[in-house]
Protein backbone atom coordinates (compact mmCIF):
# COMPACT_ATOMS: atom_id res chain seq x y z
CA UNK A 1 0.00 0.00 0.00
CA UNK A 2 1.33 3.06 -0.84
CA UNK A 3 2.03 5.92 2.02
CA UNK A 4 -0.96 8.34 1.87
CA UNK A 5 -0.11 12.19 2.60
CA UNK A 6 -1.99 14.12 4.34
CA UNK A 7 -3.33 17.70 4.52
CA UNK A 8 -0.32 19.49 4.73
CA UNK A 9 1.63 20.64 1.30
CA UNK A 10 3.52 22.91 2.68
CA UNK A 11 3.56 24.72 6.48
CA UNK A 12 1.26 27.61 7.73
CA UNK A 13 1.47 30.20 9.61
CA UNK A 14 -1.68 31.36 11.53
CA UNK A 15 -2.12 33.66 14.51
CA UNK A 16 -1.96 32.06 17.89
CA UNK A 17 -4.55 34.35 19.51
CA UNK A 18 -7.50 32.18 18.61
CA UNK A 19 -10.31 30.97 20.77
CA UNK A 20 -11.54 27.34 21.54
CA UNK A 21 -15.08 27.73 20.38
CA UNK A 22 -17.60 29.95 18.98
CA UNK A 23 -19.65 31.35 22.19
CA UNK A 24 -22.60 33.08 22.51
CA UNK A 25 -23.96 35.60 24.75
CA UNK A 26 -25.58 34.42 28.32
CA UNK A 27 -29.38 36.01 27.08
CA UNK A 28 -29.04 34.92 24.07
CA UNK A 29 -27.73 31.20 24.97
CA UNK A 30 -30.82 31.26 27.51
CA UNK A 31 -33.31 32.42 25.34
CA UNK A 32 -31.95 30.11 22.45
CA UNK A 33 -32.55 26.69 24.72
CA UNK A 34 -36.04 27.17 25.02
CA UNK A 35 -35.99 27.22 20.97
CA UNK A 36 -33.26 25.00 19.72
CA UNK A 37 -34.05 21.88 18.12
CA UNK A 38 -30.46 20.82 20.25
CA UNK A 39 -29.41 22.44 23.40
CA UNK A 40 -25.97 20.99 22.79
CA UNK A 41 -24.07 20.24 19.66
CA UNK A 42 -20.42 18.34 18.54
CA UNK A 43 -19.25 18.70 15.17
CA UNK A 44 -16.41 16.11 14.97
CA UNK A 45 -14.46 15.34 11.54
CA UNK A 46 -11.97 16.37 9.03
CA UNK A 47 -11.05 19.93 6.70
CA UNK A 48 -13.94 19.25 4.96
CA UNK A 49 -15.75 19.83 8.52
CA UNK A 50 -13.14 22.59 9.55
CA UNK A 51 -12.83 25.13 6.63
CA UNK A 52 -9.17 25.19 6.40
CA UNK A 53 -8.44 28.89 5.33
CA UNK A 54 -11.88 30.33 5.39
CA UNK A 55 -11.39 33.65 7.71
CA UNK A 56 -11.35 33.75 10.71
CA UNK A 57 -9.34 30.94 11.60
CA UNK A 58 -9.83 29.66 15.16
CA UNK A 59 -9.67 26.95 18.03
CA UNK A 60 -6.52 25.80 19.34
CA UNK A 61 -4.39 23.45 18.07
CA UNK A 62 -4.21 26.14 15.43
CA UNK A 63 -2.67 23.80 13.08
CA UNK A 64 -6.64 22.22 12.96
CA UNK A 65 -7.36 24.97 10.67
CA UNK A 66 -10.60 25.39 11.87
CA UNK A 67 -13.11 28.25 10.37
CA UNK A 68 -15.60 30.38 12.67
CA UNK A 69 -17.65 30.48 9.49
CA UNK A 70 -17.25 26.26 8.28
CA UNK A 71 -20.11 24.67 8.56
CA UNK A 72 -20.72 23.40 12.08
CA UNK A 73 -20.58 27.03 13.48
CA UNK A 74 -23.03 28.13 10.69
CA UNK A 75 -25.06 25.06 11.73
CA UNK A 76 -25.05 26.16 15.82
CA UNK A 77 -26.07 30.07 14.66
CA UNK A 78 -28.88 29.14 12.61
CA UNK A 79 -30.38 26.19 15.22
CA UNK A 80 -29.36 28.55 17.94
CA UNK A 81 -27.32 26.08 20.05
CA UNK A 82 -26.31 27.58 22.85
CA UNK A 83 -23.92 24.40 23.92
CA UNK A 84 -21.40 24.22 20.80
CA UNK A 85 -18.37 22.11 20.72
CA UNK A 86 -16.35 22.33 17.26
CA UNK A 87 -13.72 19.53 17.43
CA UNK A 88 -13.03 19.10 13.69
CA UNK A 89 -9.84 19.41 12.50
CA UNK A 90 -7.97 19.11 9.15
CA UNK A 91 -6.39 16.20 8.07
CA UNK A 92 -8.00 14.02 10.60
CA UNK A 93 -8.76 10.47 10.00
CA UNK A 94 -11.03 7.96 12.08
CA UNK A 95 -8.23 6.96 13.98
CA UNK A 96 -8.36 10.69 15.10
CA UNK A 97 -11.83 10.20 16.63
CA UNK A 98 -10.48 8.37 19.51
CA UNK A 99 -6.63 9.21 19.08
CA UNK A 100 -4.82 12.33 19.60
CA UNK A 101 -3.50 14.04 16.16
CA UNK A 102 -0.23 16.03 15.96
CA UNK A 103 -0.88 18.93 13.50
CA UNK A 104 1.37 22.15 13.18
CA UNK A 105 1.84 24.25 16.58
CA UNK A 106 0.24 21.01 18.52
CA UNK A 107 -1.77 18.02 19.53
CA UNK A 108 -5.15 17.86 18.94
CA UNK A 109 -7.03 15.61 21.99
CA UNK A 110 -9.23 12.49 20.35
CA UNK A 111 -12.08 14.13 18.91
CA UNK A 112 -14.74 12.11 20.67
CA UNK A 113 -13.79 13.30 24.22
CA UNK A 114 -16.23 16.48 23.45
CA UNK A 115 -18.90 13.93 23.17
CA UNK A 116 -20.83 13.49 26.65
CA UNK A 117 -23.82 11.38 27.82
CA UNK A 118 -26.28 14.61 26.97
CA UNK A 119 -25.15 15.46 23.93
CA UNK A 120 -27.95 16.51 22.07
CA UNK A 121 -27.04 16.83 17.89
CA UNK A 122 -23.61 15.07 16.65
CA UNK A 123 -22.17 15.94 12.87
CA UNK A 124 -19.40 14.07 11.67
CA UNK A 125 -17.54 14.51 8.39
CA UNK A 126 -14.69 11.33 7.82
CA UNK A 127 -13.64 9.01 5.34
CA UNK A 128 -11.73 11.18 3.01
CA UNK A 129 -8.00 11.27 4.82
CA UNK A 130 -9.02 7.34 5.42
CA UNK A 131 -8.81 6.84 1.58
CA UNK A 132 -5.67 9.02 1.06
CA UNK A 133 -7.75 12.53 -0.11
CA UNK A 134 -4.03 14.58 -0.23
CA UNK A 135 -2.26 11.79 -1.86
CA UNK A 136 -5.26 11.35 -4.83
CA UNK A 137 -5.08 14.75 -5.14
CA UNK A 138 -1.46 15.17 -5.50
CA UNK A 139 -0.77 12.56 -8.05
CA UNK A 140 -3.72 13.02 -10.53
CA UNK A 141 -2.94 16.37 -10.60
CA UNK A 142 1.09 15.72 -11.71
CA UNK A 143 -0.04 12.52 -13.89
CA UNK A 144 -3.13 13.42 -15.27
CA UNK A 145 -1.63 16.33 -17.67
CA UNK A 146 0.96 13.71 -19.10
CA UNK A 147 -1.94 12.44 -20.53
CA UNK A 148 -4.37 15.11 -21.87
CA UNK A 149 -6.09 12.80 -24.02
CA UNK A 150 -6.11 9.76 -21.62
CA UNK A 151 -6.66 8.49 -17.52
CA UNK A 152 -3.50 8.15 -16.30
CA UNK A 153 -4.42 8.34 -12.81
CA UNK A 154 -7.42 6.04 -13.38
CA UNK A 155 -4.79 3.73 -14.64
CA UNK A 156 -2.28 4.30 -11.62
CA UNK A 157 -4.71 3.65 -9.43
CA UNK A 158 -5.51 0.28 -11.08
CA UNK A 159 -2.16 -1.77 -11.11
CA UNK A 160 -2.26 -5.45 -12.39
CA UNK A 161 -6.06 -4.86 -12.83
CA UNK A 162 -6.84 -3.84 -9.25
CA UNK A 163 -9.16 -0.94 -8.07
CA UNK A 164 -7.38 0.34 -5.72
CA UNK A 165 -9.67 3.14 -4.16
CA UNK A 166 -12.58 1.19 -4.37
CA UNK A 167 -10.58 -1.39 -2.46
CA UNK A 168 -9.77 1.70 0.25
CA UNK A 169 -13.07 2.61 0.50
CA UNK A 170 -14.69 -0.85 1.55
CA UNK A 171 -11.22 -1.05 4.07
CA UNK A 172 -12.61 2.11 5.38
CA UNK A 173 -16.27 1.29 5.91
CA UNK A 174 -15.84 -0.60 9.16
CA UNK A 175 -13.69 1.86 10.67
CA UNK A 176 -17.06 4.39 9.74
CA UNK A 177 -19.16 1.79 11.67
CA UNK A 178 -16.71 1.61 14.42
CA UNK A 179 -16.83 5.38 14.59
CA UNK A 180 -20.50 5.85 14.51
CA UNK A 181 -21.16 2.83 17.35
CA UNK A 182 -18.52 4.50 19.81
CA UNK A 183 -20.90 7.80 19.47
CA UNK A 184 -23.80 6.13 19.82
CA UNK A 185 -21.94 4.74 23.15
CA UNK A 186 -20.84 8.17 24.43
CA UNK A 187 -24.02 10.10 23.69
CA UNK A 188 -26.39 8.08 23.65
CA UNK A 189 -29.43 10.32 23.26
CA UNK A 190 -27.75 12.30 20.46
CA UNK A 191 -29.02 12.85 16.82
CA UNK A 192 -26.34 11.49 14.99
CA UNK A 193 -26.06 13.43 11.37
CA UNK A 194 -23.12 11.50 9.18
CA UNK A 195 -22.69 14.43 6.60
CA UNK A 196 -21.09 13.51 3.34
CA UNK A 197 -18.91 15.59 0.69
CA UNK A 198 -19.95 18.40 -1.96
CA UNK A 199 -19.15 18.21 -5.61
CA UNK A 200 -15.82 18.34 -5.92
CA UNK A 201 -15.81 18.15 -9.56
CA UNK A 202 -18.48 19.08 -12.48
CA UNK A 203 -21.44 16.23 -12.28
CA UNK A 204 -21.24 15.45 -15.97
CA UNK A 205 -18.73 16.83 -18.76
CA UNK A 206 -15.06 16.65 -19.35
CA UNK A 207 -14.23 18.81 -16.67
CA UNK A 208 -11.84 22.40 -17.19
CA UNK A 209 -8.51 21.26 -17.99
CA UNK A 210 -6.18 22.74 -18.36
CA UNK A 211 -7.20 25.06 -15.51
CA UNK A 212 -7.59 21.92 -13.55
CA UNK A 213 -5.37 19.91 -14.75
CA UNK A 214 -7.59 16.74 -14.89
CA UNK A 215 -8.23 15.02 -18.21
CA UNK A 216 -11.62 14.15 -19.15
CA UNK A 217 -10.94 10.67 -18.39
CA UNK A 218 -9.66 11.58 -15.16
CA UNK A 219 -12.52 13.57 -14.44
CA UNK A 220 -15.18 11.41 -14.95
CA UNK A 221 -12.81 8.77 -12.94
CA UNK A 222 -12.14 10.82 -9.71
CA UNK A 223 -15.59 11.77 -9.96
CA UNK A 224 -16.80 8.05 -9.73
CA UNK A 225 -14.68 7.48 -6.64
CA UNK A 226 -16.25 10.47 -4.56
CA UNK A 227 -20.09 9.15 -5.53
CA UNK A 228 -18.72 5.65 -4.62
CA UNK A 229 -16.90 6.99 -0.88
CA UNK A 230 -20.33 8.98 -0.48
CA UNK A 231 -22.53 5.85 -1.34
CA UNK A 232 -20.47 3.75 1.41
CA UNK A 233 -20.86 6.81 4.05
CA UNK A 234 -24.43 6.94 3.31
CA UNK A 235 -24.88 2.95 3.64
CA UNK A 236 -22.66 2.75 6.66
CA UNK A 237 -25.50 5.81 8.55
CA UNK A 238 -28.33 3.68 7.29
CA UNK A 239 -26.89 0.54 9.35
CA UNK A 240 -26.04 2.62 12.14
CA UNK A 241 -30.11 4.41 12.19
CA UNK A 242 -28.17 7.13 11.63
CA UNK A 243 -29.09 10.05 9.02
CA UNK A 244 -26.78 10.55 6.34
CA UNK A 245 -26.86 14.10 4.74
CA UNK A 246 -26.27 14.84 1.24
CA UNK A 247 -24.11 17.18 0.46
CA UNK A 248 -23.42 16.37 -2.92
CA UNK A 249 -26.61 17.26 -5.05
CA UNK A 250 -27.24 20.53 -3.79
CA UNK A 251 -23.46 22.04 -4.84
CA UNK A 252 -24.05 20.40 -8.33
CA UNK A 253 -23.18 23.39 -10.88
CA UNK A 254 -20.88 24.77 -8.03
CA UNK A 255 -17.39 22.36 -8.29
CA UNK A 256 -14.16 23.64 -8.94
CA UNK A 257 -14.49 24.41 -12.93
CA UNK A 258 -16.86 27.31 -11.95
CA UNK A 259 -16.37 30.69 -12.07
CA UNK A 260 -15.65 32.84 -8.47
CA UNK A 261 -19.16 33.84 -7.16
CA UNK A 262 -20.49 30.58 -8.15
CA UNK A 263 -17.69 28.37 -7.01
CA UNK A 264 -18.55 26.60 -4.13
CA UNK A 265 -14.85 24.68 -4.06
CA UNK A 266 -11.94 26.29 -4.77
CA UNK A 267 -9.60 24.70 -6.88
CA UNK A 268 -6.06 23.83 -7.24
CA UNK A 269 -5.28 27.76 -7.14
CA UNK A 270 -7.77 29.46 -4.43
CA UNK A 271 -9.51 32.37 -5.95
CA UNK A 272 -11.49 32.46 -2.39
CA UNK A 273 -10.17 32.23 1.01
CA UNK A 274 -9.88 28.90 1.90
CA UNK A 275 -7.57 25.49 1.37
CA UNK A 276 -6.77 23.94 -2.32
CA UNK A 277 -9.64 21.71 -3.48
CA UNK A 278 -11.56 22.33 -0.38
CA UNK A 279 -14.84 24.35 0.57
CA UNK A 280 -14.95 28.27 0.74
CA UNK A 281 -17.12 30.02 2.60
CA UNK A 282 -20.07 29.46 0.04
CA UNK A 283 -19.52 26.00 0.06
CA UNK A 284 -19.43 25.57 3.82
CA UNK A 285 -22.97 27.76 3.85
CA UNK A 286 -24.51 25.24 1.37
CA UNK A 287 -23.53 21.89 3.50
CA UNK A 288 -25.10 23.89 6.64
CA UNK A 289 -28.02 24.39 5.07
CA UNK A 290 -28.46 20.66 3.96
CA UNK A 291 -27.68 19.66 7.69
CA UNK A 292 -30.13 22.17 8.64
CA UNK A 293 -32.23 20.90 6.95
CA UNK A 294 -32.11 17.40 8.13
CA UNK A 295 -32.14 18.47 11.80
CA UNK A 296 -35.19 20.49 11.65
CA UNK A 297 -37.13 17.69 9.28
CA UNK A 298 -36.10 14.94 11.90
CA UNK A 299 -37.31 18.03 14.53
CA UNK A 300 -40.67 18.17 12.86
CA UNK A 301 -41.24 14.21 12.23
CA UNK A 302 -40.07 13.74 16.13
CA UNK A 303 -43.18 16.48 17.32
Amino acid sequence: MRRRRALWAAPVLISTALTAAVVFPASAAAGAAEQAPARSYVALGDSYAAGPLIPLQTGIPAGCLRSTRNYPSVVAQSLGVPDFRDVSCSAATTEHLSGPQSVPLGVSPPQFEALASDTELVTLTIGGNDIGFGEIINECATRSPLQPTGAACRDFYHPGGRDELAERIAAAAPDIDAALATIRDRAPAAHVLLVGYPAILPDTGPGCFPVVPFSPGDVAYLRGVEKQLNAMLADRAAAAGMDYVDTYTPTVGHDVCQLPGVKWIEGLVPTAPAYPVHPNALGMAAMAAAVVDAVEHDTAMAG
